[in-house]
């Protein structure tokens, strides 16, 4: 892992202006409102509230101190903070497209991403998805109409990289804008924005925060865009973040680097152990993949992957996380704890085989728990698959 020594600067910064004295976390503003002086002064606030403290559900001190950073950490100019990484992506596209726009998905992609474009088809914005990470099949699937490409890389339960350059490259010959969900990378392993994607969304409930105590989402990209987003979608969609719970991922950010590294150490050894077991038929992450050093985007890895388990259908998944002991099964991913899901949910299969995605596949979510306990635990649960 080769982290940038400014990203870490960003993450361990204490928020008090120099020389002044103040406690080393920033300050929870914990406020609804902000008065003024003034009543002009208050008309005035409202012609921009996109950069004035005016109500909560706009900008807020606390809320903006962590926009501030990932930001910097993404090399973007501007950055909005969302209750939810989920709210944040409905704000991308929301903010963004118009009837009658097309959106192409490229690779694996976040189930809910994909249910709320087939909810926005009812508002004439249409879209195609691309499982794969062919750039030809992604240049004959686009079309006059496309507004927006959507990517993730590494893509959901199997992991596979697109080169984001070329499709950059590909988009901007065209006019069409990019966005790429990189909450896999986080900011300090891939810089999208530097590659020429146009916005970054991040779910900050996983490695951003980190303690599996928080739901957040983020975008960042320039000025203009996120000034956009913030009046057409996120003033009035009202997902807006709190500032405890922004407090709780800056407290997050100060850890991360040295959560990332060990997260990293756990999952190869993993990976090195699950690669030579007789019950895997495969194992799925960046790491595995030949690829990856071509295409030169990551700095290092997460400890997010899945694997198969040989001949696995959905009665041998179900006995493999039921014997798990350390690894919890559940949702979502970035934190302490180390988890397993798979999804194979026993009526699916012919979906997934269509998605690219083996039945016999779970995702697990490596945790600080140490790697020789985590392996422990996979060794006995998959002699009872």
């Amino acid at each position: 892992m080769k982290l940038d020594p400014e990203d870490i600067k960003i993450c361990t910064s204490i928020a008090a202006p120099q020389g002044v004295s103040e406690p080393v976390p920033p300050s929870i503003t914990q406020t609804s409102l902000f008065t003024f002086p003034t009543f002009e002064k208050l008309i005035e606030a409202f012609g921009d509230e996109n950069s004035s403290q005016l109500y909560s559900r706009g900008r807020n001190p606390t809320v903006g101190v962590l926009e501030d950073k990932l930001a910097k950490l993404e090399r973007g100019e501007d950055c909005k903070v969302f209750a939810s990484g989920m709210g944040a992506i409905s704000a991308a596209f929301m903010g963004l497209l118009s009837a009658g726009d097309h959106v192409l998905f490229i690779n694996q992609i976040y189930g809910p991403t994909l249910q709320l474009a087939d909810h926005l088809t009812r508002f004439g914005v249409t879209f195609d998805h691309l499982s794969g990470t062919d750039i030809n099949a992604v240049e004959a699937a686009l079309r006059p109409e496309t507004r927006l490409i959507w990517m993730e890389s590494p893509g959901t339960m199997t992991f596979g990289e697109l080169d984001i350059r070329a499709i950059c490259t590909l988009a901007n010959e065209r006019h069409i804008m990019t966005g790429i969900d990189n909450t896999w990378a986080t900011p300090l392993l891939q810089k999208p924005l530097t590659m020429g994607v146009d916005i970054v969304a991040h779910s900050c409930s996983k490695y951003i925060g980190g303690h599996s105590d928080v739901v957040a989402g983020a975008l960042v990209s320039h000025k203009e865009l996120i000034e956009q987003i913030f009046y057409r979608a996120f003033l009035l969609n009202g997902a807006a973040i709190g500032p405890w719970d922004a407090w709780l991922i800056l407290r997050g950010l100060r850890t991360l680097p040295n959560r990332l590294r060990e997260h990293e150490e756990s999952a190869l050894a993993i990976i090195d152990f699950l690669s030579s077991h007789p019950r895997v038929a495969a194992v799925h992450h960046p790491a595995t993949n030949p690829a990856q050093k071509t295409l030169n985007q990551l700095a290092g890895y997460t400890g997010l992957l899945s694997f198969t388990i040989k001949d696995a259908r959905f009665r041998e998944v179900c006995r493999f996380l039921n014997a798990l002991r350390i690894f919890h099964i559940g949702v979502s991913w970035g934190g302490f704890e180390s988890l397993a899901l798979s999804p194979n949910k026993g009526h699916n299969e012919a979906d997934l085989v269509e998605a690219g995605v083996p039945a016999g596949l779970v995702r697990i979510s490596v945790g600080l728990e140490g790697a020789q306990a985590l392996i422990d635990d996979l060794t006995q649960a998959l002699e009872q698959a």
